[in-house]
């Protein structure tokens, strides 16, 4: 019997209720943050500009809700090249950029900065979603010789823009790109087993990095990282050791989190002080304050929002929608748990905000791209009767 179709387009009321939640959870935290910021910070209005960045991606969503989501695979490699000519203006240096903390990594525009690498998470998930679509459609029973090829062309886009972050540089941004190259990956319908087989190669240069540190250690701080990388892990395995340098922050957001225990000291009553308290350890200020009862909150926020998006990558009957949303979801899963386990000592810090939570400007603009775009394969799929 023949299914009948049904034109319904659906939006996902659920997944913006969740955002709504997180922008509330945002200013509370902004709020309860601005005291124990640094002076130079304390007359700042965090939750204006906050509201202000969400208002604009507001806007950013409806705009990338006017295309039919399958009209991106026609943009995907011009977006591909405005970013790629964003980066290598941030390589030359060319007027107008800013570096800050030895990265040269944005540009400065009237009313802040802008961090290019942010808009071209978006641009990778799209063009590397085309790339593995047009190829299964190409090739619909896959073989090892085209997964290899599959695989080939995955690195040849992913790699230039990896090597222009390194030169900047920005490991927690490489992290990102990584983990949303990964997560395509996986959906990809490449063999397991070649996936497991460049994983094993991952692990043995992994252990071969530790053994020339060991071994070789000049050769090691002059080729393969510098010293103030390497004091980032020093002081996230020995932050009592590195307490006035890089253990600093990592043991104030323990004290912080772990003085919180249940339920918190209450609103706007931290007394630890974080110098990236409205940034990246937002986390930390949430949970002394409202204790593991609230950071439960925050955590089973993310838990539904993520829940939601993999539900319309799995309803999606286009496979470059449902590529679309995994590269979504794999980007905000790994900047979620890169956070939170930064702030915890699970993982080493890395600048990493906690997406739609964490004050930013580019940042948050990108994540509400990348939710409308979730939102526009959910409210452009066809539901099947019987289905």
């Amino acid at each position: 019997m023949e299914k009948e179709t049904s034109l319904q387009q659906k939006f996902d009321y659920t997944m913006v209720f969740i955002l709504f939640l997180m922008a509330i959870v945002s200013c509370v935290a902004l709020k309860s943050a601005q005291p124990t910021l640094p002076e130079k910070l304390q007359n700042i209005n965090f939750i204006g500009l906050q509201l202000r960045w969400y208002v604009i991606g507001i806007i950013a969503v409806a705009g990338t809700m006017v295309l039919d989501f399958d009209r991106f695979k026609m943009i995907s490699w011009y977006l591909y090249g405005f970013g790629m000519l964003l980066l290598l203006g941030l390589y030359f240096e060319i007027p107008g950029t800013t570096t800050t903390k030895g990265a040269t990594s944005w540009y400065t525009i009237p009313g802040g900065t802008f961090q290019p690498s942010e808009l071209m998470k978006i641009f990778m998930i799209i063009v590397l979603s085309k790339i593995i679509a047009d190829h299964r459609e190409k090739y619909p029973v896959n073989t090892v010789k085209d997964d290899f090829l599959l695989l080939g062309k995955i690195a040849l886009t992913s790699l230039p823009p990896l090597y222009l972050l390194k030169e900047q540089p920005d490991m927690g941004m490489i992290m990102v790109y990584s983990a949303i190259v990964a997560s395509l990956l996986i959906v990809s319908g490449i063999k397991w087993r070649i996936i497991l087989s460049f994983l094993s190669v991952a692990l043995l240069s992994i252990s071969t990095v530790v053994y020339i540190y060991f071994a070789f250690p000049n050769f090691f701080h002059t080729y393969i990282m510098k010293e103030y990388q390497l004091n980032r892990f020093y002081g996230w395995l020995k932050p009592e050791e590195y307490s006035s340098g890089q253990g600093f922050q990592l043991l104030r957001s323990l004290l912080a989190i772990g003085s919180g225990e249940l339920k918190g000291k209450g609103y706007q009553n931290s007394e630890v002080t974080l110098p990236e308290g409205h940034t990246d350890f937002i986390f930390a200020v949430f949970s002394e304050q409202f204790g593991f009862v609230g950071a439960s909150i925050v955590i089973s926020l993310f838990f539904l929002l993520i829940y939601r998006m993999i539900h319309t990558a799995l309803e999606s009957h286009d496979p470059f929608g449902s590529y679309l949303c995994a590269g979504v979801i794999g980007m905000i899963t790994f900047q979620v748990f890169q956070n939170i386990g930064m702030t915890i000592g699970l993982l080493p810090i890395t600048g990493l905000p906690l997406p739609f939570i964490s004050y930013g400007g580019s940042s948050l603009a990108t994540y509400m791209i990348a939710i409308g775009i979730v939102l526009n394969v959910r409210s452009r799929t066809k539901k099947f009767m019987f289905d």
